[in-house]
């Protein structure tokens, strides 16, 4: 359990942030702006909460996936702080429940004749955001896995490429099923 006595530490104040590990980092360290983006993901869904109360799976499953960010967030940040003190991440069985709801929301949705413009519904616009925010965190990791001596665990990689795919499938969700996607249309103002 997470125990916050004080907000306020002053050990930031020259520059740097503490790993899970105890390792001090710049705070734009590759692996610090990794975490830091899921942050910003996790912050667009609470956001994006706010209109999605009225279909209560879909607003369950988005809470479960801000927790779930969390434990991604853990990983990246070499959190010693799991079960049994190992390192904290998410799991394949996230992953795959996370493909679950994929297809249990696009089961409902028409096939894409064209690409979307983020619009339609609130929630929809907010997930696609999310989803925006989503693909940079993504590319971040990608680009930390890729440093000598730096690692990002492949469920957490997989965990946040899926999440961006659920996140635009259940953007089409958010417009009623679809039916109030706004369509790209290929060179409509020329």
């Amino acid at each position: 359990m997470v125990v916050l006595n004080r907000i306020y530490t002053r050990t930031g104040d020259d520059g740097t942030t503490s790993l899970g590990s105890g390792d001090r980092r710049k705070k734009y360290d590759l692996r610090v702006e990794a975490y830091g983006t899921l942050d910003e993901v996790n912050a667009v869904m609470g956001l994006l909460r706010l209109h999605t109360a009225s279909d209560a799976a879909l607003d369950k499953a988005l809470g479960r996936i801000q927790n779930d960010l969390f434990d991604v967030e853990a990983d990246l940040c070499l959190s010693e702080k799991g079960p049994g003190g190992a390192r904290l991440t998410v799991t394949d069985a996230q992953v795959d429940w996370l493909e679950a709801e994929i297809d249990r929301l696009n089961a409902e949705l028409a096939p894409l004749k064209s690409f979307i413009l983020p619009g339609g519904s609130a929630a929809s616009a907010y997930l696609h955001l999310a989803r925006t925010v989503c693909r940079r965190a993504e590319r971040i990791m990608v680009e930390l896995m890729d440093q000598p001596g730096e690692d990002v665990s492949a469920p957490s990689l997989k965990y946040v490429n899926r999440l961006s795919d659920y996140l635009f499938v259940a953007g089409r969700y958010a417009n009623d099923k679809g039916a109030a996607d706004v369509l790209w249309l290929p060179g409509q103002n020329r």
